[in-house]
């Protein structure tokens, strides 16, 4: 294996413009910190290929110019750091290169766009970033958050229970609205449209806003609870996903009883950054379809979980899907999808490799560090000093849970802040939606009276219904596998 000195040495004139490893202070607030796994492509040793994969993702091309200038050279991104064993590489973006609106999209046209494609890798994946309070001084965050949602609902010590509509398309919008009102009155707090609701001619997107509504209010009357519905406004165009907006506001709900869900990587960056700022009193609800193209560990090219779900949070998403940590049926594990949620949810956090603090002021200041020790004995910081940071974004949790394992889930998670949105776990109750919500009530008054859920089950007919039902059809599973595995 070569030394780093003798990878730099291999650098042409062109490469070497691109690494620098003496970077007096690479945290000085000059640059966003990027960390890759790279594998190179062709002939090319790591450095080459890191040197450009740096020139690629800012200011270069496949050869050096005649046309650049001394300024121009300042905004070269630079290799500053490697792992040679891990095949990790370090590049240091100086953040004047980005659009100065606070563009989340310009940023991963940089960094993972154009590079992503590249002959000069064979593996080229994202694994965390870090922001500097001065970049994050040019970016929105989240305007309405989790902690808005609970003071309307008056939800504070417990997940908000929520569902996905199932079957996920198929139904009218009558039929739509009934299993809202079926959720909402088993005691439901959350119902969602699933990623592809939209217009389609079974379910116009009208007359389904309309039946929500009615089935929201009756349930509000008939419960005495507030609850919240989450809109998908994804759009084929700009025109099209304002007037959802709009029509959503015109049916005449109460603040704070609806969410606007936007299909974040297939509607793109843009839409998530103007329902932000155009609705900041509302929650900004991001799906993440798609991401697995990016983030599955198999895929070597993307970005990771942590990296999507920061930028959500730099973006200004209230909330983004971070996976069920391996609880449930969608590919993930409790170091990818816990680390995602905690580093967008906390005021400092742990990252795979950086450690991430979402203060605007500096880090030793007086008041940051008040912010960090309230935050982490669960107060509501940023009231009323919102120029001091970026305000959190919750973890939204779907993908194969059921009222069996919501407790599994929150020993994995660590915490109950976050948006739970269980789909067949409820709907695929034996008595129906209305007893699958109450099982899920159940389930969560008994972790939080810290009682397991077969001794709570005992007088609670639905909670036992659950664990039944469940409980056979994991077990069937297991004999399916198992066959499988025989034959």
């Amino acid at each position: 294996m070569l030394t780093e000195k003798e990878l730099y040495e291999s650098l042409n004139d062109k490469q070497k413009a691109y690494v620098n490893f003496e970077i007096p202070n690479v945290k000085n607030g000059e640059y966003m910190l990027c960390i890759f796994h790279l594998l190179p492509g062709g002939s090319l040793n790591i450095l080459q290929a890191a040197a450009e994969v740096a020139a690629e993702s800012s200011t270069g091309t496949n050869f050096k110019v005649k046309t650049e200038t001394a300024f121009s050279r300042e905004m070269n991104a630079l290799v500053y750091k490697l792992d040679l064993e891990k095949n990790l590489v370090w590049i240091a973006f100086p953040w004047r290169l980005f659009d100065r609106i606070g563009n989340v999209q310009n940023i991963l046209t940089y960094v993972v766009g154009n590079v992503l494609g590249m002959k000069e890798v064979s593996a080229l994946k994202l694994l965390d970033v870090w922001f500097s309070p001065a970049m994050l001084e040019q970016f929105d965050g989240p305007s309405y958050t989790l902690d808005d949602m609970r003071k309307y609902l008056g939800v504070y010590d417990r997940p908000i229970l929520g569902t996905i509509v199932k079957p996920k398309m198929g139904l009218t919008s009558a039929e739509y609205a009934e299993v809202a009102y079926d959720f909402w009155v088993g005691g439901g707090d959350f119902v969602k449209n699933d990623e592809p609701q939209a217009d389609q001619d079974f379910c116009p997107y009208e007359k389904m806003v309309k039946h929500v509504k009615e089935a929201m209010d009756k349930a509000v009357k008939e419960t005495g609870q507030k609850k919240v519905h989450s809109f998908n406004v994804s759009a084929s165009d700009f025109d099209t996903m304002i007037n959802r907006c709009e029509m959503i506001i015109n049916a005449g709900f109460e603040e704070g009883s609806y969410a606007f869900l936007i299909d974040g990587i297939t509607a793109g960056w843009m839409a998530v950054q103007t329902l932000r700022r155009r609705y900041p009193n509302v929650f900004i609800h991001f799906h993440r379809a798609a991401h697995g193209a990016f983030t599955r560990p198999e895929n070597p090219f993307g970005f990771s979980v942590l990296v999507l779900s920061k930028f959500a949070r730099l973006a200004g998403a209230s909330g983004i899907h971070t996976g069920t940590a391996g609880v449930g049926k969608m590919d993930g594990t409790p170091k990818e999808d816990v680390t995602a949620a905690d580093g967008i949810l906390d005021f400092s956090a742990t990252g795979h490799f950086f450690d991430q603090s979402w203060s605007k002021i500096p880090e030793d200041d007086k008041d940051s560090v008040k912010l960090v020790q309230e935050d982490s004995v669960g107060h509501v910081i940023l009231k009323d000093d919102s120029w001091r940071g970026v305000k959190k974004c919750a973890p939204i949790i779907s993908g194969g849970l059921n009222p069996t394992l919501l407790k599994p889930f929150i020993d994995v998670m660590g915490s109950v802040d976050f948006i739970t949105t269980m789909g067949a776990g409820c709907h695929a109750h034996p008595k129906g939606t209305q007893e699958g919500a109450r099982a899920l009530v159940q389930a969560c008054e008994a972790y939080k009276k810290g009682i397991s859920i077969e001794e709570y089950a005992k007088d609670h007919v639905e909670l036992k219904e659950a664990i039944d039902f469940f409980s056979k059809k994991k077990c069937s599973e297991i004999e399916r596998a198992l066959n499988t595995e025989k034959n």
